[in-house]
């Protein structure tokens, strides 16, 4: 990995070609470890009960949290993402993917994605974790 590089997937050879993910990740820099987001704004207020609204705000807010460490979406190596409803998420996948790219962009991490029953703000419909990887 050159000093530029910070981040080098990793897939097997003879696995199926993620889409929209990284099966693996290797990457050298400084970590930024970015806790749960979730739909609110600045000021902890939802201004939408939508599903894709509360993950394109979710995504917003970890962009603002790398930005704080002059980290941008290119450096994201993790993200696990916590949904109270997996029907709604794949019913609205194209939705998210545009949402995703619009604050993300083409770079996609290692993900993860869990459905549970129910996340701590009765509003919120979605949690998302961050890990990224700043060049050394």
């Amino acid at each position: 990995m050159s000093a530029s590089a910070t981040h080098q997937l990793l897939h097997p050879n003879n696995w199926k070609r993620a889409a929209g993910y990284a099966n693996g990740m290797l990457t050298e820099g400084k970590t930024v470890f970015v806790g749960g987001q979730i739909g609110w704004n600045a000021q902890q207020v939802f201004e939408t009960d939508d599903f894709v609204g509360q993950i394109e705000q979710a995504l917003r807010n970890i962009v603002a949290i790398l930005h704080e460490a002059d980290a941008r979406p290119e450096h994201l190596s993790r993200l696990t993402w916590y949904i109270t409803d997996k029907a709604e998420y794949l019913t609205r996948l194209a939705e998210v993917g545009e949402a995703y790219r619009a604050v993300l962009g083409k770079h996609f991490p290692v993900m993860t994605m869990v459905q549970v029953a129910d996340l701590i703000e009765d509003e919120a419909k979605v949690e998302i974790e961050a890990t990224a990887v700043i060049p050394a």
